[in-house]
């Protein structure tokens, strides 16, 4: 069954961007030799991104000028970007310019990835819109060893433990990464006592 995912590398405090919008300290840190979003991207049959990541593929991949790198990317899988604001398109990229409620997008989104997954590319606030919706499945994160203090946060809505299952974690490079089912199966009930010693156990 398809799944609506957000994959996403992150530093340990849980930031997607330093304070100035850069992804420098990320390119620092060693990914290895297998790198898994190769594997991930070839499940991905539609994705979607806030315009201030549209906006840094831009200036990053130079994909305006050299479109073809766009092309490498994401070849001809179709993209939704969500801005209020006017943004040049990609030359013959598979792009559509959207806004408003996230819902009909994604609607539209599965139509077109024809059984594949859903990608939530970011920024953390239009992820939490299709949190908000209760349209999100998966979490993955590669967790870079870095701390930031400051930035653009991961994603900036509440998800308790019971919303949130472990379901796959790995060491690549200097990355982990974790895999999180999104709403899917309670935490088990413990009985209460058995929790009171385990928290006077811990105490001690």
């Amino acid at each position: 069954m398809a799944k609506t995912q957000y994959y996403t590398a992150t530093s340990i405090d849980g930031y997607i961007a330093d304070e100035n919008n850069s992804l420098e300290w990320l390119f620092d840190v060693d990914g290895g030799a297998e790198n898994p979003f190769g594997g991930f991207f070839a499940g991905v049959g539609a994705f979607a991104m806030g315009a201030n990541t549209y906006e840094w593929v831009l200036q990053n991949d130079n994909v305006l000028a050299e479109p073809h790198n766009w092309h490498d990317l994401y070849g001809d899988v179709p993209c939704w970007v969500f801005a209020n604001r006017e943004l040049p398109l990609v030359p013959d990229a598979n792009i559509f310019m959207v806004s408003g409620d996230v819902q009909r997008v994604h609607e539209a989104m599965l139509v077109a990835a024809k059984g594949k997954n859903v990608w939530l590319v970011g920024g953390g606030d239009l992820v939490g819109q299709f949190v908000d919706r209760g349209l999100l499945d998966e979490i993955i994160l590669g967790i870079a060893p870095v701390l930031l203090g400051k930035g653009a946060p991961l994603l900036p809505r509440h998800l308790s433990a019971r919303e949130m299952v472990l379901t796959g974690a790995a060491l690549v490079g200097r990355f982990a990464y974790l895999t999180y089912a999104v709403g899917t199966e309670p935490l088990p009930q413990r009985h209460p006592a058995t929790s009171g010693r385990a928290r006077e156990t811990a105490r001690r």
